[in-house]
């Protein structure tokens, strides 16, 4: 094997285990969705795809798509795709697209990966087909040189200082805006989710396909709604899994002020567990007392932090406690990360350093969540706008200090977004799933009913009586998983919205 092709294969296998999480116009003329890059792709060429631990039967294939949809003939980029074919082709349906979060996820081995997760019947009618988003490797990819000490998740979500100030966050915004602008090549400036959804439907005509089904995640909700709006007639059956808030004027802005009412809705299950007799991680006697120690450790750390060599900081301070806190609450599974540096902290030491993705990996996806997050919407450059909205965030919520409405890098962007944002609404088939958990740190159920709402009579909404990001297959219950496969294997969906206790 070539050196450029273990490198290609270190980067299919690195970008599809990391995803980040978090995302009033000067507009030029919108690009519609007709606008579908030129003639109809020519079919796809499959390959064996590089990389270990994938299903043998998992193919590879790349596709062209331009990178300006306003200007089809013009440059090219590519996409990777992959799929694995529907094992009873006598009674195939067609294709089931998998949709990563993000945004800066990649599905591309997710037909090996959680696409072995769905019933037999779904995978014998359907073709799993995975994806590498525009500006991710192993397709045409981004980078924005950013430092390393702005590659920590502590920096990259806008964590405001201690004393509430934003100043060193708008420091930081442009620092980082200023990176993309001088390593983010032309490509950076076409990153969207409008023009992922276009890929999107080049890809499908790649595939030979009429309509095509999908199954998005976090993120990846956003992108299917989006999709289905611009292209309502080449849907099949379409499942939304922890949905975004699609509102137009705030796209991104407000997933990252979601995170207020996620931690409050989360943090109360993360408390009964971490005050439950046995639980060697336990860390206070009762759950009413789990939320005043993390406060008061995170001002100990705020005021005091202790150095934590290998980790990026290389301190554990209020915000690192705070960051591993959301990071945490995504999952039940997670609680023990918090629990065990909560009582580390406590002690005054730290645990093993957390073992962080190849530094290029990280440099790729942050420079495609920027991309993506920042040509969504226009952002507010004005900083005391930012300290007002912090403030009350602060007084209001004291979990999340203040960061769900502070300054990204966005808030420097200097490259107006190129459309308007996509106003999702209920023209187009009747369709459309979505499946919700009643707590969800990082898309919450308020904004997941926005997005019901937003899709109206194309869409029905099962929302889940659990606790976790992700919950179709993942953090969710017998009742919503059984649901949902009955809608993607026979196309039955509930007749109205539905409650699974």
């Amino acid at each position: 094997m070539t050196q450029r092709k273990r490198s290609r294969s270190r980067s299919i296998r690195n970008a599809a285990i990391v995803g980040v999480s978090t995302a009033l116009l000067g507009v030029t003329a919108p690009v519609t969705a007709s606008a579908t890059g030129g003639s109809t792709p020519g079919p796809l060429t499959w390959s064996a795809c590089e990389g270990t631990g994938l299903d043998p039967r998992q193919e590879c294939a790349t596709l062209d798509v331009p990178m300006d949809y306003a200007d089809p003939g013009g440059p090219r980029i590519e996409m990777a795709v992959s799929r694995i074919p529907a094992e009873q082709p006598g009674s195939r349906r067609g294709a089931l697209l998998l949709i990563p979060g993000g945004p800066g996820g990649s599905s591309l081995n997710d037909p090996s990966g959680k696409g072995q997760k769905l019933p037999q019947e779904v995978r014998d009618r359907h073709d799993l087909i995975g994806f590498a988003p525009r500006g991710l490797a192993p397709s045409t990819s981004v980078d924005c040189g950013l430092e390393h000490g702005d590659l920590a998740t502590s920096k990259l979500r806008p964590w405001p200082a201690p004393d509430g100030s934003v100043d060193q966050n708008m420091a930081t915004a442009r620092r980082m805006a200023d990176a993309c602008v001088r390593n983010g090549g032309e490509l950076i400036k076409h990153l969207s989710t409008a023009n992922e959804a276009r890929d999107i439907d080049r890809l499908r005509a790649a595939l030979g396909e009429r309509r095509i089904s999908a199954w998005g995640v976090s993120y990846g909700t956003y992108v299917g709604a989006v999709y289905a709006q611009l292209f309502p007639h080449r849907t099949d059956r379409i499942v939304l899994d922890s949905n975004d808030d699609p509102d137009p004027a705030r796209v991104a802005r407000a997933w990252l002020a979601g995170h207020e009412q996620g931690v409050e809705d989360t943090f109360p299950e993360f408390a009964a567990w971490a005050a439950r007799p046995g639980n060697p991680d336990r860390v206070a006697r009762r759950a009413a007392d789990v939320r005043p120690l993390f406060l008061r450790l995170a001002a100990r750390l705020d005021r005091k932090p202790i150095p934590w060599p290998g980790a990026n900081p290389a301190e554990l301070n209020g915000n690192v406690l705070r960051q591993t806190m959301l990071d945490s609450l995504y999952s039940p599974g997670k609680f023990p990360t918090l629990a065990r540096l909560m009582r580390a902290a406590q002690r005054g030491t730290v645990p093993p350093a957390p073992q962080a993705p190849p530094e290029a990996v990280l440099q790729n996806v942050a420079a495609v969540g920027a991309g993506v997050l920042c040509n969504d919407v226009a952002w507010p450059e004005d900083q005391a706008a930012y300290e007002k909205d912090v403030a009350v965030s602060r007084a209001e919520y004291p979990l999340t200090a203040g960061m769900p409405r502070n300054a990204m890098l966005c808030a420097a962007w200097p490259y107006p977004p190129r459309e308007a944002p996509v106003r999702i609404t209920g023209r187009g088939p009747s369709n459309v799933l979505l499946v919700q958990n009643e707590r969800d740190v990082a898309t919450p159920l308020t904004g997941a009913r926005k997005l019901r709402e937003a899709f109206g009579r194309r869409a029905v909404m099962v929302t889940v009586d659990s606790t976790g990001h992700d919950s179709y297959l993942a953090n969710g219950n017998a009742c919503g998983d059984a649901t949902v496969s009955r809608f993607l294997a026979t196309g039955m969906r509930p007749a109205s919205d539905v409650r699974c206790g």
